[in-house]
Order: structure tokens, then C-alpha cells, then sequence
């Protein structure tokens, strides 16, 4: 059963006070806490088990080689991929999303296509695709939102046609915590045969995600957001694509043969793993999806849903308190701001009493720019979080509000 005090005790941070104050961690939308599990796993790695991937026959290297694919065949089967080789490990999803702009849209997109990116984006998901636009002389279009944080895919069939090569969206917005209904977008994307490329980070973990079913053609998330160590990241990407990109980064084990006249390269997923692997960020993000699976995703969803109906309820109580992101379906990400209150100055004194929020862009501009402000405070939730963290964060913003405004 879904015990939120059990769970609590597998993370020990959550144990530790700030400022004197127990800590009420609502960040988690920048970086998970990790389980005891998953920190245990890599200490274990590095003390008893450090040794180089895919490079040894000795017995620390193929035991460390066994758990890192064993974590590619336990991440792959956790988001519905066919097979394992569609699993590509970078260092986050950030790297994803470049490894596809850089290895697929040098390769496929030219002069005179399109690019098509919501407005909702992480910088991570609009910076690679500029860039793209920039070296092939392609142009980028825009999927904008509306007031309520809604994906306009009504406007999908003027923006995309037959030049359009790419379609870059989020499952989630990390600032309005909208989950838009991808089915619209990946239609009208492979109707004319462009690839559609998914921000997965928040998407992943509030809710889930099983790529066949959902028939994108990339997906890309980040290991810390999921319970797992930092440095790790997934890129997903159907098999028959992948075969075609050429490598994005050259170095030790992405090759099959290397002579001075012409080097081949290794079968895809090693192809995109150049370089000494995040081995220990690779098999602790296995261990982050072993504790992930454990629990019931109805429940994780319910809990979830419990904390940002109680969230919203009690800060919508305070006068002049703006929630952005109200669209249906959204996840537990609450981004706000109170007339007259600069985020900064929110967050601060959230801090000193001991609750860790989000404040400023959250790398997401463009959505600041929709709604003419310069930052935002943002509450992201995870499954380690109470109702009665809820409470408290209404209680600080109301307390921060009186003290402010004085």
C-alpha cells in the first residue's frame, strides 16, 4: 500500500531542518531527493565495484558492465521501448535533446524547413533546435498556449506543412505543469513525415509514459528528476531512426574499427556512448526505477492529485495570489506570484521558514514573456510529500505576504 510516512523514511534528507526548521522540500521539479536505495547502490559502486564498462574481461569490469545493461533493459521495458538498444544513455536531458538536434537535424533538416516548438518549452527544448535553424538556415515556428497554460493545437494545422522536419514538445510543462494531449501533435507531425521529438523530464515521473503507445519518435529525460543520481540522462529513440543518424560525439567505444584511412562505428546504442560511461549514474538510475516501480502508478497519481488540489485550494484563499497553469490534467507544479510581492522576496523568506520553492524563469522565458512577468514562484511536488507540506507552504506564503506588504 501507498504508506507516505514509509515512503518518507527511505529518503534521508527529508529528516534534516533548515534554519532550525524542519524542511519542507517543493522542489523537486529541479532535482528529486534520492531513496536510500538508490544512494546505498552507488556508494557500493564506487567502494567495492568501480571499474570501467564494456573495457575489461577482469571481474570488477563484467560485473559492472552486467548491471550497467541490465539498468538499459530495466529502463526501456519502464517506458514501453521495444528493445533495449532504443535506449541511449547521455548525461541528462539536456545532451538528449542535442544528441537528436545535432545527429539527426544536421542530417535530415535543410534550408528552407521548419521547425515547430511549443511555447511552453524548457530552454533545454527551444536552445538546440535554434541552433539547428541557424546552421541548416531552417526556420522555427511556434505553438502557443492560451491564457489557461492549454496547448493550442487547434493552430497545428496552419503551422505545420510539408517542410516541417521537427516538432519539439513537452509532456509536462515544468512551469505550468500543463500535460497536453500529444495525440494531435504526433498525428499531424507524421502526416508529413516529421519526427517528433519529446521533453519527457516531468512528464516521466507525473505519470509515466509508455513511448510505443505514445508513437514519438525521440524522448528525452533527465535521471535526478526521477529519484536518481545527477549526471544521467535517457535518450529514447526508435531504432530505425537512430540507425540512420551518424554519431554526435567521436571517442573511445562508439567505434568498431579505427585506421587512419576511415573509422566504422559500433551498433547502435554504443554509437551515441562515447567516452568512459556514467556507469554508477546509470545503474543508480536503475535502482531509481526499481524503487519507482514498487508502488501502484494509480496511487502515485491520487497522491499526487491530493497535493495539488490542497495546494491550490489554500494559496487561491490568499488575496491577490495568481496561480499560472490552470489547464485540466496538470500535474503537481504550482507556479504563482502575489501582487505586490517580487518572487525573489517570496522564496527568501519561504527559505527561512524552512521550504525550499523554486523562484525565477525556470529556464522557460517564453512562458514568463506570455503572461508579462520576470519570474514566478514554483511548488513541484513528488510522492514524499504531505498534505500537511501543503499547508505549510500556504501558511509561509501567507506569512510572507503579511510581513511584505507592511
Amino acid at each position: 500500500m501507498f504508506d507516505i510516512e514509509k515512503i518518507r523514511e527511505e529518503f534521508p534528507i527529508l529528516h534534516r531542518e533548515v534554519y532550525g526548521k524542519p524542511l519542507v522540500y517543493l522542489d523537486s521539479g529541479a532535482t528529486a531527493q534520492k531513496p536510500r536505495q538508490v544512494i546505498d547502490t552507488v556508494d557500493y559502486l564506487y567502494r567495492d565495484l568501480n571499474s570501467n564498462i564494456h573495457r575489461g574481461v577482469h571481474f570488477l569490469s563484467e560485473q559492472a558492465t552486467e548491471l550497467y545493461e541490465a539498468a538499459r533493459e530495466r529502463i526501456a521495458a519502464f517506458i514501453g521501448a521495444a528493445e533495449k538498444e532504443e535506449i541511449v544513455f547521455t548525461a541528462g536531458a539536456t545532451a538528449s535533446l542535442n544528441t537528436v538536434a545535432y545527429a539527426w537535424g544536421d542530417a535530415f533538416v535543410g534550408a528552407g524547413d521548419n521547425i515547430l516548438v511549443s511555447e511552453m518549452e524548457h530552454h533545454s527544448n527551444i536552445v538546440p533546435w535554434q541552433l539547428l535553424a541557424e546552421r541548416r538556415g531552417a526556420e522555427i515556428r511556434v505553438l502557443p498556449f492560451d491564457e489557461s497554460g492549454a496547448l493550442r493545437t487547434d493552430l497545428l494545422p496552419s503551422l505545420v506543412d510539408e517542410r516541417t522536419r521537427v516538432v519539439a514538445v513537452t509532456q509536462a510543462s515544468n512551469t505550468l505543469g500543463t500535460r497536453p494531449d500529444l495525440r494531435p501533435v504526433i498525428a499531424a507531425a507524421h502526416a508529413v513525415g516529421a519526427v517528433v521529438v519529446v521533453d519527457g523530464c516531468q512528464g516521466v515521473v507525473h505519470g509515466g509514459v509508455n513511448v510505443r503507445e505514445m508513437d514519438c519518435d525521440f524522448y528525452a529525460f533527465s535521471g535526478h528528476k526521477l529519484f536518481g543520481p545527477t549526471g544521467i540522462g535517457v535518450l529514447y529513440g526508435k531504432r530505425a531512426l537512430l540507425e540512420k543518424m551518424p554519431p554526435f560525439l567521436g571517442g573511445g567505444d562508439m567505434v568498431d574499427t579505427v585506421t587512419f584511412e576511415k573509422t566504422t562505428y559500433a551498433p547502435v546504442p554504443l554509437k551515441f556512448e562515447a567516452g568512459t560511461a556514467n556507469f554508477v549514474g546509470a545503474i543508480g538510475l536503475g535502482e531509481a526505477v526499481k524503487f519507482v516501480q514498487r508502488f501502484d502508478p494509480a496511487e502515485i497519481e491520487a497522491h499526487e492529485e491530493a497535493l495539488l488540489r490542497r495546494a491550490t485550494e489554500r494559496l487561491s484563499a490568499i488575496d491577490g495570489l495568481r496561480i499560472y497553469g490552470t489547464a485540466p490534467g496538470k500535474c503537481a507544479i504550482v507556479s504563482f506570484n502575489v501582487e505586490g510581492v517580487h518572487p525573489y522576496d517570496m522564496g527568501m523568506i519561504l527559505d527561512k521558514l524552512g521550504i525550499a520553492v523554486r523562484t525565477g524563469q525556470h529556464c522557460a522565458e517564453p512562458v514568463m514573456d506570455r503572461y508579462g512577468t520576470t519570474g514566478m514562484c514554483r511548488a513541484s511536488f513528488a510522492l514524499y510529500n504531505t498534505l500537511a507540506e501543503a499547508d505549510a507552504l500556504a501558511a509561509g506564503v501567507e506569512r510572507a505576504v503579511r510581513m511584505l506588504r507592511n
